[in-house]
């Protein structure tokens, strides 16, 4: 049902604003991630900033979650460098070779550490972020069941009889 006082917009409008495609929105929905959205009159959907909202947190859990393909063939590339790296040192090579060797593996190594910080830092910064709520919601629970210990009216004789 369409809410008279939301604004609804369509599925491109969404795709726009959030940054995805129409056929992620729709794989969104068909894997539940995302609620089956109200429809017009000829079947085009309609979202709501509910919906903008939800479509925005789970990007952002991908970002956060998933390494990108991107950072996946980063990663893989770097492995193969540093084994050809490995399998082409030589003992016996001069010291500057050696050094050049080095540095590549460096270079190769930092890239791979500067992703893996990346997703590390965003985990950390969510880890917080629930860690807070949750004491929060010990907090609360903590003064609901004083208040309630409070209201319990007190039953039967202070004495065991």
């Amino acid at each position: 049902m369409l809410e008279p006082d939301e604004a609804h917009l369509q599925i491109g409008e969404v795709a726009e604003r959030t940054g995805v495609t129409q056929r992620t929105l729709r794989f969104y929905e068909e894997k539940g991630l995302l609620r089956s959205p109200s429809r017009m009159e000829g079947g085009f959907r309609l979202y709501s900033e509910n919906d903008v909202r939800r479509v925005e947190q789970i990007r952002k859990l991908q970002g956060l979650l998933n390494v990108s393909l991107a950072d996946i063939k980063e990663m893989v590339d770097a492995r193969e460098i540093l084994r050809e790296l490995q399998a082409q040192y030589r003992p016996e090579a001069e010291v500057a070779e050696k050094k050049r060797q080095l540095q590549r593996a460096i270079e190769v190594s930092q890239a791979q550490y500067a992703i893996v910080r990346q997703k590390t830092t965003h985990l950390e910064e969510m880890k917080a972020q629930l860690e807070e709520r949750l004491k929060t919601y010990d907090r609360w629970m903590a003064e609901l069941d004083e208040l309630e210990k409070r209201a319990a009216p007190v039953s039967g004789s202070p004495v065991p009889g």
